[in-house]
């Protein structure tokens, strides 16, 4: 039963595709009791005139505490700094006042994305759901892609779960050459499928790694990034996470609306800095724009990678300028990029090495579902070595 939300509204204001009955409310206030009292609610109209500062606050609550509803933004006049906001507050479509075609559209689309969040009825048997983990830096050549692929390694070689390392980075994605894999099928494969992605159809897109552990790979061609839609991403993650115990995301350096789809379904986001004042600075920048849209803080693991290179930042001055404590410290090895250039992730190589030791720690004692060490040791060993080196 769709919600439409206007100080002067009507039901017969959203078009004649919408099914179920229209309720009408005239304030956002009155959206949220309906949306408390109806659990299987999954579309919000809001009209041109509610201020676009309160939908933006209403639509990034939503987006955390209930993300299978869709919030639809009726504006006069739609400008490129409403569809950023918008975007970025979780609203899924922005459309003009009085364009009953693209509404109609739009709400087609939105209810399309809701089933996926919705379960399925009398499933053959119970299905698990995985757990997204997206790992972003907002800076090139922090090693973002080789903390997603480590990670994965450790979470099926030595925890024995089934992982899949999503490579996220549409544009440039590193994945594949990072552990040599061929490119045969990637992301791009699943244009197709869009609004109807299956388990048989999202495992025809992977590329197998290891045993336990597989991939999804970036384009090729860079160009191909654009033929493919947020809504498209929100549905493979969706399926692959029933797939999978967990699911990597290998983000791009930037928040776009991919990356910021794959934040709202993580479980958790490992954000990435190296000790020096640029990746520093980005990444204090980041975690003001992730408080800005309310993304939980205890989902979140602040990693410094390189640490103890020579002369980098100190891990007080790290914190400092963060203002929030660093979570765990991979250390500076000239191994990790002998690694990277023969393809071998380092947990393969030299699983013992202190670089593998501390990506083990991060993924047993940061991430959830995972058994902890006793006391929570090894980070606290890691973190205090790094100190005294």
């Amino acid at each position: 039963m769709p919600i439409i939300c206007a100080p002067d509204a009507r039901a017969n204001d959203l078009p004649p595709n919408v099914t179920g009955e229209i309720r009408t409310v005239a304030s956002l206030s009155s959206a949220y009791r309906l949306l408390a009292h109806d659990p299987a609610e999954t579309l919000v109209v809001i009209g041109a005139g509610i201020p676009a500062d309160d939908a933006l606050e209403f639509s990034a609550r939503l987006r955390l505490e209930r993300p299978a509803v869709g919030v639809i933004l009726l504006r006069h006049r739609p400008d490129v700094s409403v569809l950023v906001k918008a975007l970025q507050s979780g609203v899924r479509e922005v459309v003009a006042e009085g364009d009953i075609h693209s509404l109609a559209a739009a709400c087609a689309r939105s209810s399309e994305i809701s089933r996926h969040f919705l379960p399925i009825a009398e499933p053959a048997e119970p299905v698990g759901e995985g757990r997204i983990v997206t790992v972003f830096a907002p800076k090139g050549g922090v090693g973002k892609t080789t903390t997603s692929v480590n990670l994965g390694v450790v979470l099926a070689r030595t925890f024995g779960r089934r992982v899949c390392v999503v490579d996220l980075d549409l544009a440039s994605g590193d994945v594949a050459i990072t552990v040599q894999l061929d490119p045969v099928r990637t992301i791009v494969d699943a244009v197709s499928m869009t609004g109807h992605v299956d388990t048989t159809g999202a495992a025809s897109l992977l590329t197998s790694y290891q045993p336990g552990l597989e991939m999804l790979l970036a384009p090729i061609a860079p160009s191909d990034a654009e033929k493919i839609s947020p809504a498209l991403v929100r549905e493979l993650l969706t399926v692959l996470r029933t797939m999978f115990d967990y699911v990597i995301v290998d983000s791009a350096a930037y928040l776009n609306e991919y990356v910021l789809t794959a934040m709202d379904l993580s479980a958790h986001h490992v954000l990435l800095t190296t000790p020096d004042i640029p990746a520093v600075k980005n990444l204090r920048v980041t975690l003001d724009m992730l408080d800005l849209l309310r993304y939980p803080q205890a989902i979140r693991s602040v990693v410094v990678n390189g640490a103890n290179a020579k002369s980098g930042l100190s891990t007080e001055d790290i914190e400092r300028a963060l203002r929030c404590p660093i979570a765990a410290q991979v250390p500076w090895s000239d191994a990790v990029r002998t690694c990277v250039n023969n393809g071998t992730p380092i947990t393969v190589a030299h699983p013992s090495h202190p670089v593998s030791q501390a990506f083990t720690a991060l993924a047993r004692e940061r991430l959830p579902g995972l058994p902890a060490t006793a006391g929570s040791g090894l980070l606290a060993r890691l973190r205090n070595h790094s100190r005294s080196a």
